[in-house]
């Protein structure tokens, strides 16, 4: 990451941090019935998702196994498009599957790059030199 530039390092941390973050309102969502909506059946396809979504949100947001959690979640969002919103329509702003399209490419490069300096994923590694 050295050679991507000054701020790359700070702008990974604050899209990782960010993303977790907006990701874990949904699981709340979901879960726990806050933020706006009835929670659902956690024995159901939406309740399962909600759990990923409080759970990977928050490992995300926290940098904690980052690379493994944010393939999980790239997948579940490309599922969640597919079978969602890509019946409707293939055009994201059609179909209103926007969300799940960029979360789901936002995962797919936190996957690549890892969780970043100001994570626990960091620290960790930090701590093994």
């Amino acid at each position: 990451m050295a050679t991507a530039g000054k701020y790359s390092e700070f702008t990974l941390n604050v899209l990782r941090i960010t993303t977790g973050f907006l990701f874990l309102e949904h699981g709340l969502q979901k879960v726990f019935g806050m933020l706006g909506k009835e929670a659902v059946e956690l024995a159901s396809l939406s309740g399962v998702a909600g759990l990923l979504e409080l759970v990977g949100g928050l490992a995300i947001m926290i940098g904690l196994f980052t690379r493994p959690v944010a393939f999980v979640l790239s997948g579940q969002m490309a599922v969640a498009y597919w079978m969602v919103h890509g019946t409707q329509s293939f055009w994201p702003i059609v179909n209103g599957g926007e969300k799940a399209a960029l979360y789901c490419f936002v995962f797919l490069f936190l996957w690549g790059c890892g969780g970043g300096s100001f994570s626990v994923d960091g620290m960790l590694a930090k701590r093994n030199e």
